[in-house]
């Protein structure tokens, strides 16, 4: 398999016919306007020529995905993997459908009776391609409604995923990892129900002591107050494997990846390093209620920053194309936690809050059709042409779509990191507006502290009343 047969595509209107080059080619110029594909050269020039390619690529078989492929079978483990695992036997309910079809069939499955059922069972038939390409046709409205009906599950000392429910990744970076302040805002989040999908810390530096020590820091905090959630230090997975190895308390093993071979091995690894890290994660056995370790994060333009954009016959790869062919590589780890960071890299990817908002929600639909416990970072950088109504926005379309999780920080600003997210009292919002509740291991903790009543809702506690306070005085514990 060559992934070198390529085809013209074209369509006429008004008069005038546009021709693409191939898929590659079809896939970017049918993709919502965004910076990053104007930054690579492979965005639709002008309204009229995106129109056109989204209806010759709504006329495209589903089956050209696994003769024309995006990036060449021969030059890409992300490719290799992605048809070597192909479900042909469930594809074979879907495989007379064009792309067009497949939004159609989405929409009637998800308006139908025990949707979740059917997505699941078609989930190995599709590929990241086709699930970017169809996106690529859909509204938003579509976007949401087909991933609310969509289920995914994934455990470690909590559930995350379950309908009706939205985790949260309570994010307490400090900028020179003082344990003080990673426990004041710990300490902060807890107290507005945040933290049942991940306490996850972006380290200072990647030093192994340095790793050693916040993970000391969380598991000690975890222990003493008998907290139903799983920790992590987001360190490269190499640095956590190796702690591992030495005894240190680790939960989740986190990485960066991307959506081809040479995108990943510019955040140092590869398919193998990533499977042997899940088993030495696994080999633990720290989770009470499932053994998923691994938390995975990735973001549209990854590729593209790095110079590994580009697919067969060298042409550029549109962004969101790449970015869920990154979720082929979650999905063969069975990960309890994927997101993307949506806004993260800046205003070069995602210029604005619309187009952060459509790729958010592209991102979220695209992770949980593949079978991905999927969840967002809703956020941007200071230089982007976004602010936080934006981010409550999309906060709220992603409650309303299902999303497993998102990501807080103490006032939705990140002093590490230097970029702005969610606060805690976001997250109150969204469950308190949709009805939305914390996974059911934490919520019966947070019952059993007096901090939510019957019906899961926060409570007003007095922090020197709360049983949460020695937290501002945290254990001096360390590797």
């Amino acid at each position: 398999m060559t992934g070198s047969l390529q085809k013209a595509y074209s369509h006429r209107i008004g008069g005038v016919t546009y021709s693409f080059n191939g898929i590659v080619d079809l896939l970017a110029k049918a993709t919502p306007r965004r910076s990053g594909d104007e930054l690579a050269g492979c965005a639709a020039a002008s309204d009229a020529e995106r129109a056109a390619a989204q209806w010759a690529l709504a006329d495209v078989p589903l089956g050209v995905f696994l003769e024309e492929l995006v990036v060449p079978y021969e030059d890409d483990e992300v490719t290799r993997l992605i048809i070597d695992s192909h479900d042909r036997v469930a594809f074979r309910m879907l495989s007379h459908l064009t792309v067009g079809g497949l939004r159609d069939w989405l929409l009637d499955v998800a308006a139908g009776t025990d949707p979740a059922t059917q997505l699941t069972t078609v989930a190995g038939a599709l590929t990241p391609e086709m699930v970017a390409a169809v996106s690529k046709i859909m509204r938003n409205q579509d976007l949401i409604a087909v991933a609310r009906a969509a289920s995914v599950t994934a455990a470690f000392r909590t559930t995350v995923g379950l309908p009706g429910r939205l985790s949260t990744r309570l994010q307490p970076n400090h900028p020179t990892d003082d344990p003080r302040g990673i426990a004041a805002s710990t300490l902060d989040g807890l107290l507005l129900g945040c933290g049942d999908a991940v306490i996850g810390i972006n380290p200072a530096t990647d030093s192994p002591k340095a790793t050693a020590d916040l993970l000391y820091l969380l598991d000690d905090i975890r222990l003493r107050y008998e907290i139903p959630a799983q920790s992590c230090v987001l360190s490269h997975v190499t640095t956590t494997m190796e702690l591992i190895g030495k005894g240190v308390p680790v939960d989740l093993v986190f990485q960066s990846i991307a959506g081809t071979q040479g995108a990943n091995s510019s955040f140092g690894v590869d398919i193998s390093l990533l499977r042997e890290a899940n088993a030495a994660g696994r080999s633990l056995g720290r989770g009470t209620v499932g053994n998923n370790v691994m938390y995975l994060e990735t973001g549209q333009g990854s590729a593209l920053s790095s110079g590994c954009h580009l697919g067969t016959g060298g042409a550029p790869v549109d962004q969101q194309t790449l970015e869920t062919r990154a979720y082929a590589v979650a999905r063969d780890l069975e990960p309890l936690l994927v997101n993307t960071v949506v806004g993260f890299i800046g205003p070069e990817y995602l210029y604005d809050g619309k187009q952060i908002i459509r790729a958010g929600l592209e991102d979220h639909f695209c992770g949980k059709l593949l079978g991905l416990p999927m969840g967002v970072d809703v956020c941007y950088t200071n230089h982007a042409e976004a602010d936080q109504d934006d981010m409550d926005n999309l906060l709220t379309l992603l409650g309303a779509a299902g999303a497993a999780f998102v990501i807080a920080v103490p006032g939705a600003d990140d002093v590490m990191l230097g970029y702005q997210s969610l606060s805690f009292h976001d997250a109150l919002y969204v469950r308190q507006v949709l009805g939305l509740r914390p996974a059911p291991e934490f919520e019966a903790w947070l019952h059993r502290l007096g901090m939510t009543d019957r019906a899961g809702r926060i409570l007003s506690i007095d922090i020197g009343e709360s049983p949460l306070n020695a937290l501002t005085a945290p254990p001096a514990r360390v590797s």
